[in-house]
């Protein structure tokens, strides 16, 4: 069993305090601010030093090899991405602080992610289409780590799932942006240039995106446990549940508690500092 520690506040002070309070061994610099421990013996207290000093800490039973995974897939909203799209477009229209209210409340599971989907959108109507592309240009932003991971992904092979409950306009602009393999969303919508205040189709909530994850998997002849599946909120735990390497993304605690792996202060890079770079190990 190994420990994986990391996060842009570790120091080696950090390193020699989780070896003198767990008996481990720091083996090896698993990234830049990553490092592995060996032989944990306390790993409740290992992981509460690392809430204490806002790092994140992995338990790892056995090595895990880039060659075990075909897909990595993502959610969009406060995971690729560092907004929730639709809080963003509701800002536009003077109401965010309502739509925020129900993004969070759907996040934390408190709600119907499809009714409270269509509450929201409801209010957005009559937006002009084209203040869609003022939120896509001035409002958002990766996810720290986003790019460095996409380009480790290319590398080790794996193809990319953007399945989102946000919407298509956000989606397709990123999938031609980071050269993402499959995307899946939600579609606004409009008349005469403006929003109308609903979604066509049938709403991307969480039994949709786990479907996504096995569909593509069957589509490419691999099992779902040969995904990564990263999310923060409710609507991303069916789609976690089927994988083999689950990633709650800043997430939700709800989404934490039911994870394989919790990144809170690390970017989206952090999963790789989980895969074990030494010779033999690829």
């Amino acid at each position: 069993m190994e420990f994986v520690v990391q996060g842009p506040a570790l120091t080696a002070a950090h390193i020699q305090e989780l070896v003198r309070h767990t008996g481990a061994v720091a083996t090896h610099a698993a990234g830049a601010n990553a490092v592995r421990l060996a032989g944990v013996t306390t790993v409740d207290a290992a992981t509460a030093y690392c809430r204490e000093h806002r790092l994140d800490g992995t338990r790892l039973d056995a090595p895990l090899c880039p060659s075990e995974f075909r897909w990595v897939c993502m959610d969009m909203d406060s995971t690729l991405i560092t907004i929730e799209c639709i809080d963003e477009i509701a800002d536009l229209v003077g109401v965010k602080p309502q739509v925020a209210a129900i993004t969070e409340a759907a996040m934390r599971g408190e709600l119907d992610f499809p009714s409270a989907l269509r509450r929201r959108v409801a209010l957005l109507e009559g937006l002009e289409e084209s203040r869609l592309q003022q939120v896509y240009d001035e409002r958002l932003r990766l996810s720290p780590g986003a790019e460095t991971m996409l380009a480790a992904a290319r590398s080790a092979g794996w193809k990319t799932l953007l399945v989102s409950g946000g919407f298509t306009f956000f989606t397709e602009r990123l999938r031609a942006r980071l050269g993402l393999d499959v995307t899946l969303a939600n579609v606004l919508e409009t008349r005469e240039g403006r929003l109308t205040g609903r979604v066509l189709g049938d709403i991307v909530d969480a039994d949709a995106k786990a479907r996504k994850v096995r569909e593509v998997c069957d589509a490419s002849g691999c099992d779902t446990r040969q995904t990564i599946v990263m999310g923060d909120g409710a609507n991303d735990l069916k789609m976690m549940a089927v994988s083999g390497l689950s990633v709650a993304f800043r997430a939700k605690p709800v989404v934490q508690q039911q994870a394989r792996v919790a990144l809170n202060h690390s970017g989206l890079d952090g999963i790789l500092a989980l895969f074990d770079p030494r010779p033999g190990t690829t």
